[in-house]
């Protein structure tokens, strides 16, 4: 067994009982994105966010304890992604990617936005011409040192 079997079985479950992340969430007591993410297998849960997983997805012990372990990040298989909507976000790296890294280091000056002090948000924005996808990532400004 590994982290991928539990994932697996994860999103076996989800999808045989119906389930929604957001309604994980609330009971995990994180948000959507995160508990997605933990359940994907790119974070690490705590003991108590573990049984409680276990519990939604009728985990056994030795599942639980591949939650709690510190995962491999990063998850496409490909260095250019093939699913298609992946692949729009790699696209808008490709494309926006030094823009945004521009716009960045004239505001905050020359240093990274953190993924690991982070947070995102996705929300569904209704609009006439068709519904539009907001995404919000909030992740800390960390400045390179001189040393």
């Amino acid at each position: 067994m590994n982290r991928m079997d539990v994932t697996e079985k994860i999103i076996s479950t989800k999808v045989s009982k119906g389930l929604k992340w957001e309604d994980v969430a609330k009971k995990v007591g994180q948000s959507k994105e995160w508990t997605t993410a933990l359940c994907m297998g790119q974070m690490t849960a705590t003991p108590a966010q573990a049984k409680v997983v276990g519990k939604i997805f009728g985990l056994n012990a030795e599942e639980q304890k591949w939650l709690q372990v510190v995962p491999y990040k990063g998850s496409l298989p490909t260095p250019v992604p093939t699913d298609p909507l992946i692949y729009r976000w790699y696209e808008i790296v490709s494309v926006y990617g030094t823009t945004i890294k521009e716009l960045i280091h004239e505001e905050f000056g020359d240093g990274i936005m953190s993924a690991i002090d982070f947070s995102m948000d996705i929300q569904r924005e209704p609009d006439p011409k068709g519904d539009r996808v907001n995404v919000v990532l909030s992740g800390k400004f960390l400045p390179y040192k001189q040393y």
